[in-house]
């Protein structure tokens, strides 16, 4: 069985297309994650349900950067999937190619299937390059940069296997770099799958604001990472943010207590 994860917030004028670009990647199930929607966002996507398997798991509160993600994780274990993609219910690109060849990787062996989203050399700002140094940082610690280069979970389509969902904690799928980091030192097969431009993902233009939050987190995201990386447990990792400085507000509106008591109501899948 292959599950596509959808999280979603205030997607009603994307959520349709979303959804037609993932039919022809033959999904068994789609799970839209909807968080803190005031808008027709699930009514959108439950029209989609004459063509597609979906189920909706609804949150009246925003739970902030990649909780949905890993509650979507969460509930699909329930079906014991042979693979998992997640794709966000923003991208309206023609990404259908991307997301099928991701699936592929997976079958191919892949535990953790990523995409690529800078194939070829781009003239980048100040803020995307400071990024792409900390992304750089962690898959070069990790001895992957010369395999994948500057892709990571953060950014664009990806996938896990059956074995990395079984053996992830959940929460760690929240923190993307950490997930990566997680697999890479678990030997799990690790590799880029896909490759588009950024641009082409299709998700909107953010404010000056909301992207310097954006990449506040990711660089925040690291900088955990490699607290991991350097010898602190994960376990201690997850329960705390590396610094205090290292903190966006982003990272602080992550609803960690909504996943774990998510967690806490779904059935054991042993």
């Amino acid at each position: 069985m292959w599950i596509a994860i959808v999280p979603a917030y205030n997607e009603a004028k994307h959520i349709e297309t979303v959804l037609q670009n993932l039919i022809p990647c033959n999904f068994n199930l789609i799970i839209l994650v909807a968080n803190g929607c005031n808008d027709q966002t699930e009514e959108y996507a439950l029209q989609a349900r004459k063509k597609i398997n979906l189920e909706v798991l609804s949150f009246p509160d925003l739970l902030g950067l990649d909780i949905p993600r890993a509650i979507g994780a969460a509930y699909a274990k329930r079906y014991q999937p042979q693979g998992v993609v997640f794709i966000d219910g923003d991208m309206t690109g023609k990404i259908t190619a991307t997301v099928c060849k991701l699936l592929q990787g997976l079958k191919k062996g892949l535990d953790l299937a990523l995409t690529n989203c800078y194939p070829l050399p781009d003239q980048l700002s100040d803020l995307a390059t400071n990024v792409l140094t900390y992304r750089e940082i962690v898959n070069k610690k990790l001895g992957l940069f010369s395999k994948i280069g500057y892709a990571t979970p953060s950014h664009g389509p990806h996938a896990i296997s059956a074995r990395l969902l079984a053996q992830i904690p959940v929460k760690a799928l929240s923190i993307p770099p950490l997930a990566l980091a997680y697999a890479s030192r678990n030997h799990l097969q690790v590799g880029v799958a896909a490759s588009i431009p950024h641009q082409l993902l299709g998700s909107p233009l953010r404010s000056t604001e909301s992207e310097q939050n954006a990449a506040d987190t990711i660089i925040g995201d690291c900088v955990q990472t490699l607290s991991y990386l350097g010898g602190t447990s994960l376990e201690e990792v997850l329960q705390s943010p590396a610094s205090a400085e290292a903190d966006s507000v982003y990272r602080k509106a992550r609803r960690f207590d909504v996943l774990e008591e998510f967690i806490t109501t779904l059935p054991s899948t042993s």
